[in-house]
């Protein structure tokens, strides 16, 4: 799947922030290498570098759209493309890659039983297109905060998990459609040719803009969920 690092971007303040979020919360004085899985754009590759200036900063993503704007904003980091499309699933193994010591922080959504998400799939289950993308439809692809505290728990010396919703405050027509165009939404479109494709994305636009009311000054709430985890590798 190819992803569009200017429609990713769209939106860079609301998915940069639970990064930041999470990048305070780690207790790492001064780690000699540091690699973020999923990196997209680069975009934290500047925070990284601030927090911890001696350290090797390793970037990597599935996309050679986004290392492509990676590498291009972002010349003092390297980067790498590797599939890291399932490694939400392996975090321990994740973990044991962690020299004795080292963190392992992790932020990701949790927002895919919200009418932004089920809607995707409310789209893809009703209309002609369902054979073709009901297969590649993963209804859950997170777990709550407890699975991974029993998944981890036992290899760590130390170990936070928490939840937090922001409330996104987003312009436009259809932001809630933008936003999941450039992220889960984007997966799909890439599985349709036209005549095909068009008519999801509108059919999919048609469903989700009646979900979230648009306020007074014209903006739309959009409360969206995110998971973190902080761990240490025990030593």
């Amino acid at each position: 799947m190819g992803w569009d690092p200017s429609q990713y971007l769209k939106f860079a303040g609301e998915r940069l922030r639970p990064a930041l979020d999470l990048l305070a919360r780690i207790p790492a004085e001064a780690p000699a290498t540091v690699v973020d899985l999923g990196c997209g754009a680069g975009n934290l590759a500047p925070m990284f570098l601030q927090r911890w200036p001696q350290c090797s900063l390793l970037g990597v993503d599935g996309s050679p759209e986004m290392l492509a704007r990676a590498r291009k904003d972002h010349p003092q980091a390297t980067f790498e493309q590797a599939d890291v499309g399932a490694w939400n699933t392996l975090f321990p193994r994740l973990l044991e890659s962690v020299k004795p010591g080292g963190w392992l922080a992790v932020q990701m959504p949790r927002n895919f039983e919200a009418p932004s998400h089920a809607t995707i799939t409310e789209a893809i289950e009703q209309g002609p297109w369902r054979a073709k993308l009901l297969p590649h439809l993963r209804r859950k692809p997170t777990q709550d905060p407890a699975f991974y505290w029993k998944a981890l728990r036992g290899r760590t010396s130390m170990l936070d998990i928490w939840e937090c919703e922001y409330l996104q405050v987003l312009g436009g027509e259809n932001p809630v459609a933008e936003f999941t165009k450039g992220s889960w939404l984007k997966q799909f479109l890439d599985r349709l040719q036209e005549p095909e494709k068009s008519a999801f994305e509108a059919d999919y636009r048609s469903r989700v803009i009646k979900k979230y009311e648009k306020q007074a000054d014209g903006s739309t709430l959009f409360p969206f969920r995110r998971l973190f985890i902080v761990a240490q590798h025990a030593s």
